[in-house]
């Protein structure tokens, strides 16, 4: 639909009309979506390099698609880029909208995760805060956009070690998603697998268990039994499969252990090749697991020097 509307936009009003532009933006974000990175940044880069001719450099419109472009950069792990498209965004808003508008506040936040990534928890901490008590100030504790960067908070806690603050925001995050979305939502269900992620790091492998199935199950209900999200490995149904055979693994549950790692692995061979992290972090576990049975031939087989990774969602 949105090749069709271009190609009647192009026609109509020419290749450098502001509406031409927002659907070469749209088309971008589209891109992105699907996992097609470099057609999603040629036209992020026209609608920019457009919007910046016809509108100006701090147009709201322009700064919408340089934020675009940051989400796409932090996307492909291009934090500089990523950071200066976030800066330059934020910087733009605050002059025009204020500290306290909600494409700041989201900007603020986008650079909060962005920081995490980098491993600048402080700096992190303080976007992640900022945007938050804008949201509540603005839409209120319960709105969906806060819970998400109350649930961002619970990441950062987690990273620092702060295990019962990151446990506070996980459940204020799942039981705002459950009353705004539902019980089977896939954000809520994404808290969920988070939720499982700490109680497996706290010991409480029971209630981890159950947090994982209960997000298996439900994502697997809304997505398929192989869905992976093209737009960050922190939302799939294979990547709960993965945790799960990583807690049996820690609970000498091996069989079980070895079903899930091989679903997951040909899960995210299918969907991202064999080449990409998800995969490899799957692979790499799943020759530790034949290292712990003796099955050294198989172990011997899979990359990966005998370090740890567990993929989380």
């Amino acid at each position: 639909m949105y090749q069709r509307a271009l190609q009647g936009k192009e026609k109509a009003w020419g290749l450098e009309h502001t509406s031409t532009l927002n659907t070469v933006n749209n088309l971008g974000s589209l891109y992105k979506n699907l996992g097609r990175f470099d057609e999603a940044e040629k036209m992020y880069q026209r609608a920019l390099q457009g919007k910046e001719k016809a509108w100006g450099l701090e147009h709201t419109s322009t700064l919408t698609t340089v934020n675009n472009v940051g989400n796409l950069f932090a996307d492909l792990g291009r934090l500089d880029e990523a950071e200066k498209m976030y800066q330059r965004a934020l910087q733009g808003f605050e002059k025009v909208w204020g500290p306290e508008h909600t494409l700041t506040l989201d900007t603020a936040n986008n650079l909060g995760s962005l920081y995490r990534n980098l491993g600048r928890l402080d700096e992190a901490e303080k976007m992640y805060q900022r945007a938050l008590q804008g949201k509540e100030k603005a839409w209120g504790p319960e709105h969906t956009s806060t819970l998400d960067t109350v649930n961002n908070l619970g990441n950062l806690y987690a990273d620092q070690g702060r295990l019962d603050e990151a446990e506070e925001m996980y459940q204020r995050a799942l039981q705002g998603k459950e009353k705004a979305w539902g019980l089977e939502h896939t954000s809520t269900l994404d808290t969920v697998n988070t939720l499982g992620n700490l109680y497996a790091d706290l010991g409480r492998l029971d209630e981890a268990e159950k947090m994982y199935q209960r997000a298996l199950r439900g994502k697997e209900k809304a997505w398929g039994l192989e869905h992976t999200s093209t737009l960050s490995t922190h939302t799939s149904t294979l990547s709960t499969v993965n945790n799960l055979g990583h807690l049996y693994a820690d609970l000498g549950r091996l069989g079980e252990a070895e079903e899930m790692y091989q679903r997951a692995l040909q899960g995210f061979e299918n969907a991202r090749g064999p080449e990409h992290k998800s995969t490899l972090s799957t692979v790499n576990n799943l020759g530790l697991l034949y290292a712990d049975l003796g099955r050294l031939d198989e172990a011997e087989k899979m990359p990966g020097g005998g370090k740890e990774i567990h993929t989380s969602a």
